[in-house]
C-alpha cells in the first residue's frame, strides 16, 4: 500500500464518518464488557433501527474510554456527552433523547480534573476508533508515520529521532529507546528481530491490556518502524493468554494489515518485508523478564540467564534482538509524525513525554490515565482520581507493582518520574498504581506482595527461591506477633542478600515492598512484634 493510497483510505473513511448526524460510542474493552457493554451496545443498535434511524446515527463499538469505575460508558460523539453506568434499559431515551439537552441521570461530567488533567498521546485514539477496522485507525492517520519512515528516512534518521525525543522505555527499566534501537542497528547478525513484551504480570495493571485492546494498530506500526530502523524482517508480540479480548484484537489487526499491505513483503511499495507472530505466555510472572520472554519465544522452559551478552547482541536463537514494551511501541508514530523535539517538550528533564497509569484500589476513579512525566502523586489521587472513599484517609501508594514500593502521605507532592521515584525506594514500573487507605495494615502489603514473588520465583537461583521464601516466613511470624526486633534484623539482612545476588529482576527487586514499608511504616512492625524477655 502507497502513502497515496492511505491518504485515499482515509479521505472515504473521514466522508463516510462525517454522513452520520449523530455516532454513539459504546466502550467495547474489557472492564466495560465485564459490566454488559455488548447488551448495551445490542440494544443501541435495535433502538436505532426501530426508530428508522440508520442513516443519520451509528452505534460503534470502541476502546477504553479510562473511567472504568464508572462503565459501561457510552458517548455521544456529536457533543462529547458521555453517559455512566448505562443499562440496557437505558438505549431508548438515549436515542429518544439524540440532538436534544443530555440525559441528567446517565451524564457524566466531563469537565473534572479526570478528563482535564490528562494529556493523551499514546491513548489518543482510544474511545474514538474501532479497534476491529483498519480503515478507522487509518481514518485518523494510522500507518501514516509507516510510511513517511519507509519512503523519506533512513534509518539512521529513525534513530536521531528516537534520542532526540528522550523516550525512555516505559516496562519498567526506563532504559533510553534511542539508544537500544541504535545498539541493536549495528549489531553483527544475518537475521535480526524485534519483540513486544506485552507479558503484563503486577497485580492490578492493566495499561497494556488497554492499550492492546484499544488501538492494536497503533503498536503494530511501531514495531514495524522498529524492525526498518534495526534491519529485522521478523518480529514476535509476547502477549499474557490470560488477555482473551487482546489477543483476538491483535490476531485480527495482524491479519488486516497483511490484507492492506502493511505487513508482509514490500510494505508502502518499498524493498522492506516484516511480518509479525503472536506468542502466548502461560501465566508466569518471571517471563516479563527479557531473557526468560526470549527463551520461552523459542519453545524453552521460560527462566532467565545471566546478562551479559544482552539480548541486543545475543537474543533470540542468538541473534540480536529488540525488545520493547507495548507502551514504547505505542509513543513511536506519534514521535515520527511530530518530532523528537515536540515529545522532549512534555515531561521532565530525565524523564520526557507522558506515562499511562492504572489506577487501582482505594480510590474514587479506578481507571487508565495519562498524564505527563513529573505530575504529582498529589495531583493523580486526589485531583485526577477523585481520592479516597467513604471518607477513609490517605495511607500509601504502591507504584510499580511487586517490584516497586509503598510511598507514604509525607510525599505525595513528588514528582512522577524515573528519579524521583527511585529515590523514594519505589520504581516507575510499567505503570501500576494501588492506592491504601488507613485501614490497610502494611506488614500485610509487605506479605501479599512477597507471596506473589516468591509464587513467581523461577526457582533458578539460591538467593530468590530460598530468599524469597524465608523472607515470606519471617513476614508472616511477625504478622501473628511470634517476632523479635532481631527477626526485624534478620529480614532486613536478608533483603539486601537476595536484592543483590538474585541472578534477574524478580529477586533483584523483591525486596522492595519490605524496605519500603519498613522506611516509612517501620512502627506497624514494632506494634507486631512479641515482648521480649529481658
Amino acid at each position: 500500500m502507497s502513502p497515496d493510497e492511505l491518504k485515499e483510505i482515509a479521505q472515504t473513511e473521514t466522508e463516510a464518518h462525517d454522513k452520520f448526524e449523530h455516532r454513539l460510542n459504546v466502550c467495547m474493552a474489557a472492564g466495560c464488557l465485564s459490566a454488559r457493554a455488548d447488551q448495551v451496545k445490542d440494544a443501541l443498535e435495535h433502538e436505532v433501527k426501530a426508530k428508522g434511524l440508520e442513516h443519520r446515527c451509528q452505534v460503534k463499538g470502541v476502546g477504553c474510554m479510562g473511567l472504568c469505575a464508572a462503565g459501561p460508558l457510552v458517548q455521544s460523539e456529536r457533543d462529547g456527552t458521555l453517559y455512566q453506568e448505562v443499562k440496557a434499559e437505558d438505549a431508548a431515551p438515549l436515542v429518544e433523547n439524540l440532538g436534544k439537552k443530555p440525559l441528567k441521570k446517565l451524564q457524566c461530567r466531563t469537565d473534572v480534573p479526570f478528563f482535564q488533567k490528562q494529556e493523551k498521546i499514546v491513548l489518543e485514539n482510544s474511545g474514538i476508533i474501532d479497534p476491529e477496522r483498519i480503515e478507522d485507525y487509518i481514518r485518523v492517520g494510522g500507518y501514516t508515520a509507516l510510511a513517511k519512515v519507509l519512503t523519506e528516512m533512513s534509518p539512521g534518521q529513525v534513530i536521531d529521532e528516537m534520542i532526540k525525543s528522550g523516550l525512555r522505555g516505559r516496562g519498567g527499566a526506563g532504559f533510553p529507546t534511542g539508544l537500544k534501537w541504535s545498539t541493536v542497528a549495528k549489531a553483527q547478525g544475518e537475521r535480526k528481530f524485534v519483540v513486544c513484551n506485552a507479558d503484563e504480570g503486577d497485580p492490578g495493571a492493566f495499561m497494556d491490556r488497554s492499550v492492546l485492546e484499544s488501538d492494536p494498530h497503533r503498536v503494530l506500526e511501531g514495531l514495524a518502524i522498529a524492525a526498518y530502523t534495526v534491519g529485522a524482517q521478523q518480529g514476535y508480540i509476547y502477549v499474557r493468554a490470560e488477555y482473551p479480548l487482546a489477543v483476538e484484537r491483535l490476531n485480527t489487526a495482524i491479519r488486516q494489515a497483511r490484507r492492506r499491505g502493511l505487513l508482509g513483503n514490500g510494505i508502502c511499495g518499498t524493498t522492506f518485508s516484516f511480518d509479525l507472530e503472536l506468542r502466548l505466555g502461560a501465566g508466569a510472572f518471571v517471563c516479563g523478564e527479557e531473557t526468560a520472554l526470549l527463551a520461552s519465544i523459542e519453545g524453552k522452559r521460560g527462566t532467565p540467564r545471566p546478562r551479559p551478552p544482552y539480548p541486543a547482541e545475543h537474543g533470540l536463537w542468538g541473534s540480536p534482538t529488540l525488545i520493547n514494551n507495548v507502551e514504547t511501541f505505542a509513543n513511536i508514530a506519534p514521535i515520527l509524525l511530530k518530532g523528537g523535539a515536540w515529545f522532549a517538550g512534555i515531561g521532565t528533564e530525565k524523564s520526557k513525554g507522558t506515562k499511562v497509569f492504572a489506577l487501582a484500589g482505594r480510590i474514587h476513579n479506578t481507571g487508565l490515565i495519562e498524564v505527563p512525566m513529573g505530575t504529582t502523586l498529589r495531583e493523580i489521587i486526589f485531583d485526577i482520581g477523585g481520592g479516597i472513599p467513604e471518607g477513609k484517609a490517605f495511607k500509601a501508594v504502591q507504584t510499580g507493582g511487586p517490584s516497586g514500593g509503598c510511598i507514604p502521605a509525607q510525599h505525595l507532592d513528588v514528582a512522577v518520574d524515573y528519579d524521583s521515584l527511585k529515590e523514594l525506594g519505589s520504581i516507575m514500573g510499567s505503570g501500576g498504581m494501588i492506592v491504601m487507605d488507613d485501614t490497610s495494615d502494611m506488614v500485610d502489603v509487605a506479605r501479599y506482595f512477597m507471596e506473589f514473588c516468591m509464587t513467581e520465583s523461577c526457582g533458578k537461583c539460591v538467593p530468590c527461591r530460598v530468599g524469597t521464601a524465608q523472607l515470606h516466613n519471617l513476614l508472616l511470624k511477625i504478622g501473628a506477633g511470634q517476632a523479635t526486633r532481631a527477626d526485624i534484623a534478620l529480614m532486613e539482612e536478608l533483603c539486601d542478600l537476595v536484592r543483590n545476588t538474585s541472578l534477574c529482576g524478580l529477586g533483584q527487586t523483591a525486596p522492595n515492598p519490605v524496605l519500603s514499608t519498613l522506611r516509612y511504616f517501620r512502627e506497624e512492625y514494632e506494634k507486631h512484634l512479641a515482648e521480649e524477655v529481658v
